[in-house]
């Protein structure tokens, strides 16, 4: 029995987001995942989305635990993971067709954020899509109770963290070129954002 890193979330938005991504990404040949964490989300969207190539990346100490699950799935679309923090100055890569990422901004400071919109004006070609899972605030207000719970257990683990306004994420990507184009809704009051840049 192998120490894979698991995540229950994971298992249960998986199939929820591969139902919009299988559509987002029908014209991409190259998806980079920011914030891999466990390594669940690329193996189960490589094994369905195989026409494209998914490179998982995450902070250094989780790449173990990503390759772990990697090596379960054997997926030749399926990349190694590579060691990466958003805030980083350079990337390992120069361009993208698009770039996802799941439960990673809530985790972020505000600050972080900014330099990671930073970041993808850089690094995403013309025409990439972003796409971004998880909840956020609509006019500075919690969507739900649960959010709001959430939100205080996020601030007890790092004040610095907490659910973001989406109007500051899309005015952060407006204001260097990356627009929003849809906002679905999805299941225990999350959502994911397809933004793309002009």
């Amino acid at each position: 029995m192998s120490n894979k890193p698991f995540s229950q979330a994971c298992e249960n938005n998986k199939e929820p987001i591969l139902e919009i991504i299988r559509q987002v990404f029908a014209n991409t040949t190259h998806v980079l995942e920011i914030g891999s964490g466990t390594g669940q989300h690329a193996c189960y969207f490589s094994q369905h989305l195989t026409h494209l190539t998914w490179q998982p990346s995450d902070k250094s100490e989780n790449i173990a635990g990503i390759n772990l699950w990697r090596e379960s799935c054997s997926q030749a679309n399926l990349k190694p993971a590579i060691a990466l923090n958003i805030t980083d100055k350079s990337w390992p890569y120069d361009k993208f067709d698009a770039v996802f990422t799941a439960n990673t901004l809530h985790i972020m400071s505000e600050q972080e954020v900014q330099i990671g919109f930073d970041r993808l004006s850089q690094y995403l070609n013309p025409k990439a899509l972003l796409c971004i899972y998880g909840p956020f605030n609509y006019n500075g207000t919690f969507t739900s109770d649960s959010n709001a719970r959430f939100e205080n257990w996020l601030k007890n683990q790092n004040p610095l963290s907490g659910i973001k306004n989406i109007e500051d994420i899309l005015l952060l990507g407006s204001d260097r070129g990356i627009h929003l184009i849809n906002d679905f809704e999805m299941p225990a009051n999350n959502r994911l954002l397809v933004l793309q840049k002009s």
